[in-house]
């Protein structure tokens, strides 16, 4: 593949990866890969997904920084990281593939009923224990199949949580998984050496994806939002499995 062709499939990946992240908080592994993973090597595309996915991350907690619920994210955070490492662990001893499988058809089979379902009205408490454990599953998941926000965004979405606070709950979450992630392939130094120069090339792609994304995050109703965040978790899902 020539100069002028690899660029446009990296910054069309890159753009409608990073639109989806800015809109929904998560999936840009899932969108990106869609196109990276066919026409790069794991080991190369991975890492570069990682690295825009924290860049896209940075600019979701900047623009929404106001909603953002640190102390109430601390819990999702702090069992998170305790999944990663478990995570990376297995990737080396399991069959992850069969995992990503059943994981891909679960969330698939729970986004399509809730997206047929009446929608829910009453928010209801959360607990900080289970939230703890949730973030632990969010980081183990997300070490084994890239989706760390699934999980949690499931749990927002079963407590009727409003978009607003559940992109403040949810998006430090996400950030601090690919952070762990990202900083356990430098430990393993396991980044290849072209990650550099395509994650420069990417940049005005991640930006205007991002912005974008935002923009229309900020005009999305409640319903619609809640719509797109299943429809989203519906098809990250299938692309597990296929």
């Amino acid at each position: 593949m020539d100069g002028i062709n690899s660029f446009a499939l990296l910054s069309g990946a890159v753009f409608l990866g990073a639109f989806v992240s800015g809109l929904a908080g998560f999936a840009f592994s899932a969108v990106a890969g869609a196109i990276l993973l066919h026409t790069r090597l794991p080991m190369e595309a991975v890492p570069l997904m990682m690295a825009c996915s924290i860049g896209v991350q940075a600019n979701n907690l900047w623009a929404l920084r106001k909603d953002i619920q640190w102390r109430q994210s601390l819990l999702l955070v702090l069992g998170g990281l305790v999944g990663v490492p478990i995570a990376v662990w297995l990737l080396q001893t399991t069959d992850a593939k069969t995992f990503r499988e059943i994981f891909g058809l679960m969330v698939s089979l729970y986004a399509g009923y809730m997206l047929f379902r009446p929608r829910v009205t009453g928010l209801r408490l959360m607990n900080s224990g289970r939230n703890a454990l949730v973030g632990f599953g969010g980081g183990l998941v997300g070490g084994l199949t890239a989706m760390p926000g699934a999980l949690p965004t499931i749990w927002c979405d079963m407590h009727g949580v409003p978009k607003n606070q559940q992109r403040g709950l949810v998006q430090p979450f996400i950030a601090a998984m690919q952070i762990a992630a990202l900083a356990l392939l430098l430990v393993h130094h396991d980044l290849p050496p072209k990650i550099f120069s395509d994650l420069l090339l990417s940049v005005p792609a991640l930006v205007a994806g991002s912005v974008l994304g935002i923009t229309a995050f900020r005009y999305a109703s409640e319903q619609v939002f809640r719509r797109i965040i299943l429809a989203i978790l519906m098809v990250s899902g299938l692309l597990l499995i296929i």
